[in-house]
Parts: structure tokens; C-alpha cells; sequence
């Protein structure tokens, strides 16, 4: 388990630690080009390293930046930036096995309503399509159930929303998902996918 950044209190770190269960040991995370302190950010494994992005600084401030790490050689390496979507935090993201997908979040002043895919394999962005896209929102939720993402929830400008979208990476596009029998309206929930339930 690879942990790294997060807050305590007005404390924002740019630090972290790997955990070792089968022996129960720690060790520290190299800070050597490591992203500057941030809390509210992504991370995902590819299989060989942790993809770290956005979040916000200690200030409030919403980052635009990120890295990868290998545990192996113990090394970070920046993303690059070309085409990556504006700095955010509260955001969402999955893990689709290849790619890293984004959606949504927060400037630090606006709900935002943009996305975009990050290959780790040849270091690329690609933007989501837009059409058919939830409202902007953030503090929602975002699983990948094997082909599509599924975002719900969240918060608007104006509101806390119960509702979402399904997008799916083949087709660049989205589909709403039905608001019939679904929980209340929420933000700064949880969800899993599961498959399918019989």
C-alpha cells in the first residue's frame, strides 16, 4: 500500500509511506520530484506505478499538476500537461485497466462539468465528450464497472443532485442514468462496483 499526500488540520503533505503487510513494515516515499503538498487528490495503480493528480494546496488553491510513481526504483516522473483538464480538486476518477478517467470537481469557486482520459503507457490526455454529460458537479462519485464509468451525485452550484451519467469510453459518450427509486440527493459518498447482483 502506497500512501501518499492528504492533510491534518492546516497541515498539507507532500510525504508518504509505503506498507509492507506480509512483513508489517513501513518505509518511507521518496520526495525527490514528488507533487507539491496537496489533499483532495486522485491516485490510481497502472500495475507499475501510482498516478497521482490535481487536488489543492494548502491555501485552497486547485492544482493542475501531477506524477507518477515507481515503487520499484523508488522515482517520480511529471505527467505531462498537454491537454490535461484544468486544475481541480473534488473531483472523480477510475481506474479502466489502461487509462485513468476524470470527471468533474471544483475550480475552488465553480462546480466543473469537463473530463478527460490520461494514458500512463504514452503519457497523452484526451478530453471526454461533453455531450450528454452530467451537469457540472463536484463531490460525487464515479466507479468503472469494466466497459462504461458511472458518475452520480454531487453538488452543483445551486444544489446537492441525485443523478448522473454513464459514459462509455468505445463510444466517447454519455447516457443519463434514471433518477426512479434512487437514493436521496448527496454529496462526499461512497460507491462500489459490484457486477451484477442475482
Amino acid at each position: 500500500m502506497v500512501v501518499w499526500g492528504g492533510a491534518a488540520g492546516p497541515a498539507v503533505f507532500d510525504t508518504g509511506g509505503r506498507y509492507d503487510p506480509s512483513g508489517g513494515t513501513w518505509s518511507t516515499v521518496s520526495t525527490t520530484g514528488a507533487p507539491s503538498a496537496r489533499t483532495g487528490h486522485l491516485a490510481f495503480w497502472t500495475g507499475t506505478a501510482m498516478v497521482v493528480w490535481c487536488g489543492r494546496d494548502s491555501s485552497g488553491t486547485a492544482l493542475g499538476d501531477g506524477a507518477r510513481y515507481d515503487p520499484v526504483g523508488d522515482t517520480w516522473t511529471p505527467i505531462s500537461a498537454t491537454g490535461a483538464p484544468s486544475a481541480r480538486h473534488q473531483h472523480a476518477g477510475v481506474w479502466t485497466g489502461t487509462e485513468m478517467l476524470v470527471w468533474g470537481g471544483s475550480d475552488g469557486v465553480s462546480p466543473l462539468g469537463d473530463g478527460a482520459a490520461y494514458d500512463p503507457g504514452d503519457d497523452t490526455w484526451e478530453s471526454l465528450s461533453a455531450t450528454g454529460a452530467p451537469t457540472a458537479r463536484s463531490l460525487h462519485t464515479a466507479v468503472w464497472n469494466g466497459t462504461q464509468m458511472v458518475v452520480w451525485g454531487g453538488g452543483t452550484a445551486a444544489m446537492t443532485v441525485g443523478d448522473g451519467g454513464v459514459y462509455t469510453r468505445s463510444g466517447d459518450s454519455w447516457t443519463a442514468i434514471s433518477s426512479t427509486g434512487a437514493p436521496d440527493a448527496r454529496i462526499q459518498h461512497t460507491a462500489a462496483a459490484v457486477g451484477t447482483i442475482t
